[in-house]
């Protein structure tokens, strides 16, 4: 049969990325006290292509997952790259991987358990032999604002806020970490489950330890420049006040590479 994604484009434009997108897919992650978790990911899968070719061929994206079947973990990420560059002919492969990560949290009077779900993300890219690797999670923290609590004569709005923290690093990461890492610097950490004197806790810490945006990436940023392992990060922080219709945002990156720190 034809091959017309291989017979020739005249336009003379490569493409960057071509590929599939939004894949769900069962995959294992490593669990720092459990050994491994199984979860389900959603998986974006590119590769470059040449400007002489009108075409790459879609379908092998997914059989190259489908032959790595249960084995979609962090440490086969290059070899699933590999593969992919091989099969359709390319000198760049792009693999994200996006996915739902539960943690066993203790509430903090109570000690009552729960599962803290938190979003997470590989994003693999290999040129050539040179692999990149950023691991990204998303960290929900309570924010309460020092103007309102400084303004105000009873309480201080406070909400909800989403730290996003993407990292590449020398040596293995626990995403546990991270977590614990990032939740460190908003007003106070959430919970799945707060009975009432975990309630008044966290509302009383929240009180005592307002935070802005900028408070907690700067916060982040030291935290995260301290550990020499880690080799770039950036990190983002979203409000979503609750007593505006918008939401107040922070970002701060480090690159060790560059000499010019914000």
């Amino acid at each position: 049969m034809p091959d017309l994604q291989q017979s020739r484009d005249h336009r003379k434009i490569p493409i960057r990325k071509v590929g599939v997108k939004n894949i769900s897919y069962p995959i294992v992650v490593q669990d720092k006290h459990r050994s491994l978790q199984h979860t389900v990911a959603t998986v974006d899968m590119y590769v470059d292509l040449p400007h002489q070719f009108k075409g790459t061929h879609m379908s092998r994206f997914v059989e190259i997952l489908n032959r790595h079947r249960e084995q979609i973990a962090l440490d086969r990420l290059e070899e699933i790259l590999q593969e992919m560059r091989q099969k359709l002919g390319a000198e760049t492969a792009h693999l994200r991987v996006e996915f739902p990560y539960f943690i066993d949290k203790a509430a903090p009077v109570s000690r009552a358990r729960s599962l803290m779900e938190y979003t997470c993300e590989f994003d693999a890219c290999l040129n050539g032999d040179q692999l990149d690797f950023v691991l990204g999670v998303k960290v929900p923290v309570t924010s309460l604002c020092p103007c309102s609590k400084e303004l105000s004569q009873f309480g201080a709005h406070n909400q909800r806020s989403i730290m996003t923290v993407k990292v590449r690093y020398k040596e293995f990461i626990w995403i546990e970490d991270l977590v614990e890492l990032i939740e460190q610097c908003g007003s106070s950490p959430l919970y799945a489950l707060l009975k009432r004197a975990d309630e008044k806790h966290v509302t009383e810490q929240a009180y005592q330890n307002p935070r802005f945006v900028e408070d907690m990436v700067r916060e982040a940023y030291l935290r995260l420049a301290a550990s020499e392992n880690i080799t770039w990060f950036s990190v983002e922080a979203e409000n979503f006040e609750s007593i505006h219709n918008h939401s107040a945002y922070a970002e701060v990156e480090l690159d060790r590479r560059d000499t010019q720190h914000p």
